[in-house]
Protein backbone atom coordinates (compact mmCIF):
# COMPACT_ATOMS: atom_id res chain seq x y z
CA UNK A 1 0.00 0.00 0.00
CA UNK A 2 1.35 3.43 -1.00
CA UNK A 3 1.72 6.16 1.58
CA UNK A 4 -1.21 8.55 0.90
CA UNK A 5 0.08 11.83 2.40
CA UNK A 6 1.53 14.09 -0.29
CA UNK A 7 2.46 17.31 1.49
CA UNK A 8 1.12 20.19 3.58
CA UNK A 9 -2.29 21.50 2.51
CA UNK A 10 -2.67 24.27 5.09
CA UNK A 11 -1.96 25.21 8.69
CA UNK A 12 -3.96 27.08 11.26
CA UNK A 13 -3.52 29.48 14.14
CA UNK A 14 -5.84 28.96 17.08
CA UNK A 15 -6.53 32.45 18.42
CA UNK A 16 -7.98 34.07 21.52
CA UNK A 17 -9.95 36.77 19.70
CA UNK A 18 -10.82 36.01 16.09
CA UNK A 19 -11.67 39.58 15.11
CA UNK A 20 -8.48 40.95 16.64
CA UNK A 21 -6.44 38.30 14.81
CA UNK A 22 -8.21 39.12 11.53
CA UNK A 23 -7.40 42.81 12.00
CA UNK A 24 -3.74 41.99 12.62
CA UNK A 25 -3.42 39.93 9.44
CA UNK A 26 -5.28 42.50 7.39
CA UNK A 27 -2.80 45.10 8.66
CA UNK A 28 0.04 42.76 7.61
CA UNK A 29 -1.25 43.00 4.03
CA UNK A 30 -3.23 39.79 3.64
CA UNK A 31 -6.58 39.45 1.90
CA UNK A 32 -8.88 37.50 4.23
CA UNK A 33 -11.90 35.50 3.24
CA UNK A 34 -15.27 36.47 4.70
CA UNK A 35 -15.68 34.90 8.13
CA UNK A 36 -16.81 31.29 7.89
CA UNK A 37 -19.11 30.25 10.73
CA UNK A 38 -19.09 26.58 11.65
CA UNK A 39 -22.01 24.66 13.11
CA UNK A 40 -23.83 25.69 16.27
CA UNK A 41 -22.40 22.62 17.97
CA UNK A 42 -18.82 23.48 17.00
CA UNK A 43 -19.17 27.08 18.18
CA UNK A 44 -16.21 28.16 16.05
CA UNK A 45 -15.46 30.34 13.05
CA UNK A 46 -12.52 31.05 10.77
CA UNK A 47 -10.89 33.29 8.22
CA UNK A 48 -8.72 31.83 5.48
CA UNK A 49 -5.70 33.36 3.76
CA UNK A 50 -5.46 31.66 0.40
CA UNK A 51 -2.48 31.00 -1.89
CA UNK A 52 -2.48 29.15 -5.24
CA UNK A 53 -1.42 25.78 -3.78
CA UNK A 54 -1.98 26.01 -0.02
CA UNK A 55 -3.34 28.33 2.65
CA UNK A 56 -3.35 29.58 6.23
CA UNK A 57 -6.32 29.74 8.57
CA UNK A 58 -7.26 31.77 11.62
CA UNK A 59 -9.55 29.73 13.89
CA UNK A 60 -11.39 31.07 16.91
CA UNK A 61 -14.18 30.09 19.27
CA UNK A 62 -17.22 32.36 19.10
CA UNK A 63 -19.22 30.57 21.81
CA UNK A 64 -18.34 27.84 24.31
CA UNK A 65 -19.75 24.43 23.44
CA UNK A 66 -19.06 20.86 24.45
CA UNK A 67 -17.40 20.18 21.08
CA UNK A 68 -14.92 23.05 21.35
CA UNK A 69 -13.98 22.45 25.00
CA UNK A 70 -10.70 20.83 23.92
CA UNK A 71 -9.80 23.84 21.75
CA UNK A 72 -10.52 26.20 24.63
CA UNK A 73 -8.37 24.04 26.87
CA UNK A 74 -5.54 24.23 24.32
CA UNK A 75 -5.74 28.01 24.35
CA UNK A 76 -5.74 28.06 28.14
CA UNK A 77 -2.79 25.70 28.54
CA UNK A 78 -0.67 26.39 25.47
CA UNK A 79 -1.58 29.93 24.43
CA UNK A 80 -2.69 31.17 21.05
CA UNK A 81 -0.52 30.59 18.02
CA UNK A 82 0.30 28.13 15.27
CA UNK A 83 -1.26 24.93 16.59
CA UNK A 84 -1.88 22.67 13.62
CA UNK A 85 -0.75 21.38 10.24
CA UNK A 86 -3.20 19.86 7.77
CA UNK A 87 -1.78 17.40 5.25
CA UNK A 88 -2.69 16.80 1.60
CA UNK A 89 -4.55 13.60 0.83
CA UNK A 90 -7.11 12.31 -1.62
CA UNK A 91 -9.87 10.36 0.10
CA UNK A 92 -9.76 10.55 3.92
CA UNK A 93 -11.17 7.09 4.58
CA UNK A 94 -8.80 5.52 2.06
CA UNK A 95 -5.88 7.42 3.57
CA UNK A 96 -6.71 6.14 7.05
CA UNK A 97 -6.88 2.57 5.76
CA UNK A 98 -3.59 2.88 3.86
CA UNK A 99 -1.79 4.38 6.84
CA UNK A 100 -3.11 1.60 9.04
CA UNK A 101 -1.58 -0.97 6.71
CA UNK A 102 1.72 0.91 6.98
CA UNK A 103 1.57 0.74 10.76
CA UNK A 104 0.71 4.41 11.26
CA UNK A 105 -2.42 4.78 13.43
CA UNK A 106 -5.06 7.45 12.86
CA UNK A 107 -8.18 8.62 14.66
CA UNK A 108 -11.21 10.93 14.43
CA UNK A 109 -12.32 10.35 10.82
CA UNK A 110 -14.94 13.06 10.35
CA UNK A 111 -16.89 14.83 7.59
CA UNK A 112 -18.34 18.32 7.87
CA UNK A 113 -19.28 21.39 5.86
CA UNK A 114 -19.74 25.12 6.38
CA UNK A 115 -21.45 27.91 4.42
CA UNK A 116 -19.22 30.12 2.28
CA UNK A 117 -20.15 33.68 1.15
CA UNK A 118 -19.23 33.94 -2.55
CA UNK A 119 -18.04 37.06 -4.42
CA UNK A 120 -21.31 37.36 -6.41
CA UNK A 121 -23.30 37.66 -3.19
CA UNK A 122 -24.56 34.10 -3.17
CA UNK A 123 -23.70 31.43 -0.66
CA UNK A 124 -21.88 28.17 -1.35
CA UNK A 125 -20.84 25.23 0.78
CA UNK A 126 -17.31 24.11 1.63
CA UNK A 127 -17.17 20.40 2.45
CA UNK A 128 -14.29 18.44 3.96
CA UNK A 129 -13.35 15.11 5.47
CA UNK A 130 -10.53 14.99 8.00
CA UNK A 131 -8.62 12.32 9.86
CA UNK A 132 -5.92 12.87 12.48
CA UNK A 133 -2.60 11.35 13.35
CA UNK A 134 -2.34 10.25 16.98
CA UNK A 135 -0.53 12.38 19.57
CA UNK A 136 2.06 9.63 19.88
CA UNK A 137 3.10 10.24 16.27
CA UNK A 138 3.14 14.03 16.48
CA UNK A 139 5.89 15.30 18.81
CA UNK A 140 4.65 18.90 18.59
CA UNK A 141 1.32 20.52 17.85
CA UNK A 142 -1.46 18.73 16.00
CA UNK A 143 -1.17 17.15 12.57
CA UNK A 144 -4.19 15.95 10.63
CA UNK A 145 -5.18 15.22 7.04
CA UNK A 146 -7.77 17.11 4.99
CA UNK A 147 -9.80 15.93 2.00
CA UNK A 148 -11.28 18.85 0.04
CA UNK A 149 -14.62 17.97 -1.55
CA UNK A 150 -15.40 21.47 -2.86
CA UNK A 151 -12.14 23.15 -3.84
CA UNK A 152 -14.00 25.73 -5.93
CA UNK A 153 -15.55 27.28 -2.80
CA UNK A 154 -12.23 27.41 -0.92
CA UNK A 155 -9.75 28.50 -3.62
CA UNK A 156 -11.70 31.55 -4.78
CA UNK A 157 -9.62 33.61 -7.28
CA UNK A 158 -10.46 36.94 -5.63
CA UNK A 159 -8.79 35.76 -2.41
CA UNK A 160 -5.40 35.02 -3.98
CA UNK A 161 -4.26 38.65 -4.39
CA UNK A 162 -2.46 40.05 -1.32
CA UNK A 163 -1.06 43.56 -0.87
CA UNK A 164 2.11 42.09 0.65
CA UNK A 165 2.72 39.89 -2.42
CA UNK A 166 2.20 36.65 -0.43
CA UNK A 167 1.94 33.64 -2.71
CA UNK A 168 2.49 30.47 -0.66
CA UNK A 169 3.61 28.74 2.50
CA UNK A 170 7.40 28.83 2.69
CA UNK A 171 8.02 26.74 5.81
CA UNK A 172 6.70 25.97 9.28
CA UNK A 173 9.23 26.17 12.13
CA UNK A 174 9.03 24.81 15.66
CA UNK A 175 11.10 24.67 18.83
CA UNK A 176 12.17 21.18 19.88
CA UNK A 177 14.23 19.87 22.78
CA UNK A 178 15.57 17.14 20.45
CA UNK A 179 15.16 18.31 16.83
CA UNK A 180 16.77 15.26 15.20
CA UNK A 181 14.71 12.69 17.10
CA UNK A 182 11.46 14.65 16.63
CA UNK A 183 12.22 15.12 12.93
CA UNK A 184 12.55 11.37 12.41
CA UNK A 185 9.15 10.86 14.03
CA UNK A 186 7.53 13.59 11.95
CA UNK A 187 9.07 12.38 8.67
CA UNK A 188 7.08 9.14 8.60
CA UNK A 189 3.85 11.13 8.34
CA UNK A 190 4.60 12.09 4.72
CA UNK A 191 5.14 9.83 1.72
CA UNK A 192 8.32 11.68 0.82
CA UNK A 193 9.34 12.76 4.31
CA UNK A 194 13.12 13.22 4.30
CA UNK A 195 15.30 14.62 7.08
CA UNK A 196 18.38 16.80 6.66
CA UNK A 197 20.42 18.91 9.06
CA UNK A 198 22.21 22.21 8.43
CA UNK A 199 23.30 25.16 10.57
CA UNK A 200 21.48 24.15 13.73
CA UNK A 201 18.20 23.37 11.98
CA UNK A 202 16.70 19.98 11.15
CA UNK A 203 14.44 20.05 8.08
CA UNK A 204 11.70 17.58 7.16
CA UNK A 205 10.86 17.78 3.46
CA UNK A 206 7.15 17.00 3.13
CA UNK A 207 6.81 16.48 -0.62
CA UNK A 208 6.99 18.30 -3.95
CA UNK A 209 5.57 21.84 -4.00
CA UNK A 210 5.00 21.62 -0.24
CA UNK A 211 6.33 23.65 2.67
CA UNK A 212 8.97 21.91 4.80
CA UNK A 213 8.80 21.57 8.57
CA UNK A 214 11.92 22.88 10.31
CA UNK A 215 12.85 22.08 13.92
CA UNK A 216 15.30 24.07 16.03
CA UNK A 217 16.37 24.29 19.64
CA UNK A 218 15.16 27.25 21.65
CA UNK A 219 18.64 28.76 21.46
CA UNK A 220 18.79 28.40 17.67
CA UNK A 221 15.30 29.85 17.24
CA UNK A 222 16.22 32.84 19.42
CA UNK A 223 19.30 33.42 17.30
CA UNK A 224 17.35 33.11 14.04
CA UNK A 225 14.68 35.62 15.16
CA UNK A 226 16.57 38.14 17.32
CA UNK A 227 14.34 40.19 19.55
CA UNK A 228 11.25 38.05 19.03
CA UNK A 229 9.47 37.16 22.27
CA UNK A 230 9.23 33.39 21.97
CA UNK A 231 7.27 33.22 25.21
CA UNK A 232 4.31 34.73 23.33
CA UNK A 233 4.12 31.78 20.91
CA UNK A 234 2.14 28.60 21.54
CA UNK A 235 3.89 26.20 23.91
CA UNK A 236 4.50 22.73 22.53
CA UNK A 237 3.19 23.63 19.07
CA UNK A 238 4.67 25.48 16.08
CA UNK A 239 6.46 28.82 16.31
CA UNK A 240 7.07 30.45 12.92
CA UNK A 241 5.07 30.64 9.71
CA UNK A 242 7.32 31.50 6.80
CA UNK A 243 5.37 32.94 3.85
CA UNK A 244 6.71 33.38 0.33
CA UNK A 245 6.17 36.73 -1.32
CA UNK A 246 6.61 37.79 -4.93
CA UNK A 247 7.57 41.29 -3.79
CA UNK A 248 9.63 41.87 -0.66
CA UNK A 249 9.25 45.65 -1.03
CA UNK A 250 5.47 45.25 -0.80
CA UNK A 251 5.81 43.13 2.33
CA UNK A 252 8.13 45.69 3.92
CA UNK A 253 5.72 48.49 2.98
CA UNK A 254 2.79 46.69 4.65
CA UNK A 255 4.74 46.28 7.88
CA UNK A 256 5.77 49.94 7.79
CA UNK A 257 2.14 51.08 7.26
CA UNK A 258 1.10 48.93 10.22
CA UNK A 259 3.77 50.56 12.38
CA UNK A 260 5.59 47.26 12.86
CA UNK A 261 9.36 47.29 13.27
CA UNK A 262 10.47 44.23 11.26
CA UNK A 263 12.78 41.58 12.63
CA UNK A 264 15.58 41.08 10.13
CA UNK A 265 16.29 37.40 9.48
CA UNK A 266 18.76 35.49 7.33
CA UNK A 267 16.06 34.93 4.71
CA UNK A 268 13.82 37.99 4.96
CA UNK A 269 11.84 40.00 7.50
CA UNK A 270 9.41 38.98 10.24
CA UNK A 271 6.70 40.35 12.49
CA UNK A 272 6.77 39.25 16.13
CA UNK A 273 4.00 37.22 17.80
CA UNK A 274 2.43 40.29 19.36
CA UNK A 275 1.55 41.45 15.82
CA UNK A 276 0.53 38.05 14.40
CA UNK A 277 -1.78 36.31 16.90
CA UNK A 278 0.88 34.36 18.73
CA UNK A 279 3.24 33.29 15.97
CA UNK A 280 6.24 34.77 14.23
CA UNK A 281 5.20 35.69 10.69
CA UNK A 282 8.20 35.78 8.33
CA UNK A 283 8.24 36.98 4.73
CA UNK A 284 10.82 35.50 2.37
CA UNK A 285 11.36 35.93 -1.39
CA UNK A 286 9.46 33.51 -3.61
Amino acid sequence: MKHPVKGIDHCFALVDDLQEAAAQYSALGFTLSPMGVHSEAKGSANYTIMFPNDYFELLGMIKPTELNAFRREMLENMGQGLHAIACRIGDAAEAAAALGELGIPTRDLNSFSRPVPLPDGSEGVAAFSTVSFTPGDTPLGSVFMCEHKTRETVWIPELLDHANGACGLGAILAISDDPKADAERFARLWAEGKVSETDGAVTIETGPNSAPLILMTHESMSSAYPGADLSKTAKGAFTVLRVKTSNMDSAMSCLAKAGIEPIKTASGIAAGPEHAAGLILEFVPE
